[in-house]
């Protein structure tokens, strides 16, 4: 995508989100643009998803627009230069009727209705969802996700190292690729303590201090308890526990130590204080949970492989949901920190394929709803590339019943690839963030690299299969079929005949 194009999809978003003087924040992640936004009334939500970039929007503390992997970085500094020089301009008027909600009987049934009902199921489950302990997985989910591009790089490195190891090739540039591959990995818990303490309100750069002692050679000659301690023990748990206790560390020193003494006194307490309680505490306990995820993990899939992957590629999509997946983000990289790979996500993956299953179930069974169809038809791509959102929220989450065959659909991919890991047969992926078809390069294990990428595209095939037969077969009333199987003059807003839908009627998700 030329720079061209990267500005004009920021320009065409900045003025349907309010304007440069309502943004307050502005971040990316691996597929979205996420704003904070000062008046969300101001968002011409409707107008955002007709731009040609945007796949969907997830409303949460932030206003996210998803953009895609690729794109979104892409646009982010476009559209935060667009901003900059926007708010040397007096704010402009907000277009009459911007942000006024729409009365319910207002849509027809067609792509835009259903993610209206989208939108309201989401605004819905935000109210249920800000609890002080998501709230808290969302900060947690802050901290990692920032680190997600250099881990896929280096993930990708490493997997490429592999197959010239394995294939006796190019031996000279073998260890260059090792140490580029490593590296990151090897201070990443340096990175998690910076990002801890700046997303909690502390100096970011004495979070990562206190967290780089952790990783620092020198710590195998510190015995405690009659233990000795191992460089990088504890990893990224170790580094997030002692970056939280420097934080409140650091706070107490600004409100307890004279002003004059403050640029003194505040850091080496914090450092020194924190240090300590790292060296002889929190190392051996993070040590201790670190290495029992690893084997919890392992001894799972190991006993109980299918029936564990069917609950885990099952309720996966429910988890998003909820927004209790940001509590897998520290846990997949620990395993990829104690392993190399993360089993887990292979398995969590499948949660997509049986989304993308059920989506082309809906395309077949409403031919007559060209509107609908055109949202899938956009959205596919990206489904199989993992981005799920579009399809998520502007089709099966409102349609209530395809969520759940979808669900059913990742349940089954879970349980196929669940089953080789009881074999014996163990895989996972050298990254987290990347899904669907763009995890195949992150793919490594112990059975060679052609075995690995056969079962996670079995896995793939009995998603997309079973999410696709489930929701052809259970995924619709027939007062649904009616009601869908028709494409509305775009003319004529006119809503079908009969009675509203009210929650818990056939288009209401079971998991609500």
């Amino acid at each position: 995508m030329s720079t061209d194009k990267n500005r004009a999809t920021a320009a065409a978003i900045l003025p349907l989100v309010g304007g440069p003087h309502n943004i307050t924040s502005i971040a990316h992640c691996m597929t979205r643009l996420r704003i904070g936004l000062r008046d969300r009334s101001l968002v011409q939500e409707e107008a955002l998803k007709a731009v040609p970039a945007v796949m969907g929007v997830v409303e949460d503390d932030t206003y996210q627009i998803v953009l895609g992997p690729g794109t979104v970085a892409r646009v982010t500094p476009e559209f935060e230069a667009l901003v900059e020089e926007g708010r040397s301009a007096p704010p402009a008027p907000a277009p009459a009727g911007a942000g006024a909600p729409a009365a319910p009987g207002d849509r027809p049934v067609t792509a835009d209705g259903l993610a209206a009902q989208g939108a309201a199921l989401k605004e819905a489950r935000k109210a249920k969802n800000s609890t002080p302990f998501k709230l808290f997985l969302r900060r947690i989910a802050d901290i990692f996700v920032p680190l997600i591009p250099a881990l896929i790089g280096c993930g990708v490195i490493a997997g490429l190292n592999g197959v010239l190891t394995n294939a006796g090739w190019l031996p000279g540039i073998v260890p260059a690729l090792a140490a580029i591959a490593s590296g990151f990995m090897s201070l990443i818990a340096v990175f998690v303590g910076y990002n801890t303490a700046k997303e909690f309100g502390g100096t970011a750069i004495l979070g990562g201090a206190v967290a780089a002692v952790i990783v620092f050679p020198g710590v195998a000659k510190i015995t405690a308890f009659g233990l000795e301690l191992k460089p990088g023990q504890g990893g990224v748990l170790g580094a997030l526990a002692a970056a939280l206790l420097a934080v409140h560390v650091e706070k107490w020193c600004r409100r307890w130590v004279p002003e004059t003494l403050d640029v003194l006194v505040t850091p080496t307490l914090t450092v020194l204080v924190t240090g300590l309680v790292t060296l002889f505490g929190l190392m051996f306990l993070a040590g201790g949970a670190s290495t029992a995820i690893g084997t919890f993990a392992n001894w799972l899939l190991a006993t109980g492989g299918a029936f564990a992957g069917l609950v885990l590629g099952g309720l996966f999509l429910p988890l998003v949901m909820l927004g209790l997946h940001q509590a897998l983000i520290p846990i997949h990289t620990t395993l990829i920190e104690q392993s190399g790979y993360t089993v887990l996500l292979p398995i969590l993956a499948m949660a997509g394929a049986g989304q993308v299953g059920a989506a082309v179930a809906v395309y077949v069974k409403l031919p007559r709803n060209g509107s609908l169809r055109a949202t899938i038809k956009s959205a596919l791509p990206a489904g199989f590339l993992g981005v799920g959102e579009p399809l998520i929220y502007g089709v099966s989450l409102p349609l209530g019943r395809p969520f759940v065959t979808a669900c059913v659909g990742g349940a089954a991919g879970g349980a196929f690839v669940g089953l080789f890991h009881q074999l014996g047969v163990a895989f996972g992926s050298t990254a987290i963030g990347p899904s669907g078809w763009a995890l195949f390069p992150l793919l490594d294990g112990g059975p060679g690299m052609g075995t690995t990428l056969a079962i996670y595209a079995g896995g793939l095939a009995v998603g997309y299969l079973v999410g696709f037969a489930a929701t052809s077969f259970f995924g619709f009333t027939r007062q649904m079929l009616t009601d869908l199987n028709t494409d509305p003059d775009p003319a004529d807003p006119a809503p079908p005949s009969g009675p509203a839908q009210e929650p818990g009627e056939p288009r209401e998700p079971a998991m609500a």
